[in-house]
């Protein structure tokens, strides 16, 4: 049975050795040099209760998923973007889906409106996955990296995650909807 709990820095081994591939291997990641576990707990240190870390595990990690800002102007603080990363093993057996939508559910309950995902391209998975639980093209950047010896084009996914209010709803912490089970 898959658990999800919320990530901390204790899982960043897991994390960084999840997500070295992506970097190293492929253009999935725009990284350069895949961070290390420490990188990895800072990153999650610094989400702190605003941004939420996910994990999924069946008695050990299998993926996890994040969100962070989408941008950094106040206006869009009601956007997130979202990353899915999932151990080599447990691909292909709805544990991402599953835990993508866990994601979707803390970020709805914490007032947040629209959730955004770039895709490296090509990537049928990733695009497969993301229109599997909602997400719908809204543009691409063209020739916007250089990875690999190769110009990168990203795609961009756009999920409403809630109706817009006006004025917007109060953003509430991850620990207010979502407990460390």
């Amino acid at each position: 049975m898959i658990k999800i709990r919320r990530a901390h820095s204790g899982d960043a081994a897991f994390i960084a050795e999840t997500y070295r591939p992506f970097v190293e291997d492929g253009w999935t990641s725009f990284e350069l040099t895949a961070p290390s576990a420490r990188d990895i707990a800072a990153r999650i240190d610094a989400a702190a209760d605003r941004y939420p870390w996910l994990i999924a595990e069946d008695g050990a990690p299998l993926a996890y998923a994040y969100a962070s800002a989408h941008r950094t102007r106040q206006a869009y603080q009601t956007s997130v973007d979202t990353a899915i990363y999932c151990a080599e093993h447990a691909r292909g057996k709805g544990v991402s889906k599953q835990l993508y939508l866990r994601l979707f559910e803390v970020l709805s309950r914490q007032n947040f409106v629209m959730a955004f995902a770039g895709i490296a391209l090509p990537n049928p998975a990733s695009i497969g996955l993301h229109r599997a639980v909602g997400f719908e093209r809204i543009g691409a950047y063209p020739n916007v990296g250089y990875k690999h010896g190769a110009w990168r084009t990203t795609e961009w996914w756009g999920k409403s995650l809630a109706v817009p209010t006006d004025p917007p709803a109060g953003l509430r912490r991850v620990s207010e909807v979502f407990g460390n089970d």
